[in-house]
């Protein structure tokens, strides 16, 4: 809660200018944000670790000040971990099936407070926001396929030319329409990432970094009473048209990772929530890292950290305050550890060089000691002639 002036409390009178946050009274937290609304001169919300550190929280994750600390929401994220980094990604194998049954409108009302916000949603959403990634080598593999209580669908495949295929049926009256892409070659074991988009009769499609494809639908309807999302292998082949009933008895070998439809992530509820969420799995299906961005992800073991109450702590009750610190420390250990050997080199240096002088100095002393003493042999050679040739010259004489 933030007082916008000196004046913003109720009595009008001058008071406190600054923010405060998680105020108890009596051992009893109170709502100042929901006070601070109908308050006049007082603004909820205060600039906390969330201005600092909110974009660590990735992949639509969401931040929430604590009392001392932060952490990141992941709910309405496919990702999941400290930071929602971390991929989900399950093995499929082609009898496996992941049916995610959609609730009745008055049983979502009803129940949606007891759900994850990745579990519960609209089921007559005004349009779509779809992305997964994949990996596989068959062709033609039925992705993801969507159908509802009046016989519309949406179908995400990948066809038999090994291009990413779009089919919509929002007008039960007409057959569905069919949007393929231009990129070619995704049935190749290499991971692939889709974005799909609608809003009423306006199609984006996106396949990794390849340019963005639209299309426009010639209906504009509403996917009306959803009634479930399934990955794999559809058994009830019954509602399916034709062209998809075959296509859908195949199942799906290959990865799937981070599956997102609107506000709820399917495998994420399949694989994290499976007592809680409305998912029906049959077949196997193996969580593993077959997202390979997930393994080369340096956040990929973040799934072991959870941030608390507690300023920013990661792992075993040590704040991200102190993880930085421990950082710098190593740091600045290693910096002084390469100080140190360098100037034990230089010292080791310097003690050789010294040695080298020292030896040459004592050569260059012997060496005049040499010369020295080849004077004085010379001398004492040549004094006895000189004594010789003088004493004749003092006979004579």
């Amino acid at each position: 809660m933030k007082p916008l002036s000196p004046g913003g409390t109720a009595s009008r009178q001058k008071g406190f200018r600054g923010c405060i946050r998680s105020l108890q009274l009596n051992g009893v937290p109170l709502d100042l944000e929901e006070r601070a609304e109908i308050t006049p001169g007082v603004q909820p919300g205060c600039p906390g670790h969330c201005s600092s550190y909110g974009s660590l929280c990735q992949n639509q994750g969401r931040c929430v000040e604590r009392a001392s600390g932060f952490h990141c929401d992941c709910g309405l994220s496919a990702h999941t971990g400290a930071f929602c980094r971390t991929e989900l990604s399950a093995s499929f194998q082609s009898g496996t099936s992941l049916r995610y049954t959609f609730k009745e409108p008055y049983e979502l009302s009803r129940n949606s407070s007891a759900l994850p916000s990745s579990i519960s949603s609209d089921p007559t959403p005004r349009g779509e926001n779809v992305s997964l990634s994949f990996r596989t080598n068959q062709s033609p593999a039925l992705l993801l396929y969507v159908s509802s209580y009046h016989t519309q669908y949406l179908a995400l495949l990948v066809n038999k030319h090994d291009t990413l295929e779009v089919r919509y049926k929002l007008d039960s009256s007409r057959a569905a329409e069919v949007l393929e892409s231009k990129v070619k070659r995704l049935a190749d074991g290499e991971l692939h990432t889709v974005t799909l988009r609608r809003r009423t009769a306006s199609v984006s499609l996106q396949i990794d970094q390849n340019p963005r494809e639209d299309f426009n639908l010639t209906s504009d309807g509403e996917f009306n009473g959803i009634k479930s999302l399934v990955l794999g292998r559809v058994h009830d082949s019954e509602d399916l048209d034709p062209d998809l009933s075959g296509l859908a008895s195949l199942g799906f070998s290959g990865c799937l990772s981070v599956v997102r439809f609107n506000s709820i992530s399917p495998l994420k509820a399949a694989l994290l929530h499976p007592d809680s969420s409305p998912v029906t799995v049959s077949g196997p299906l193996l969580q593993s890292s077959c997202g390979s961005s997930a393994a080369a992800n340096p956040y990929a073991a973040e799934n072991t950290h959870h941030l608390s109450d507690h300023a920013g702590v990661v792992a075993s009750g040590q704040p991200l305050v102190n993880a930085i610190r421990t950082d710098s420390a190593l740091i600045g250990g290693v910096i002084a550890v390469v100080i140190f050997v360098i100037v034990t080199v230089l010292a080791i240096t310097a003690r050789f060089l010294y040695r080298r002088k020292e030896t040459y100095r004592n050569q260059e002393v012997k060496g005049v000691k040499q010369e020295d003493s080849q004077d004085f042999h010379f001398n004492d050679q040549t004094d006895p002639q000189n004594v010789s040739s003088e004493n004749p010259k003092e006979y004579f004489i």
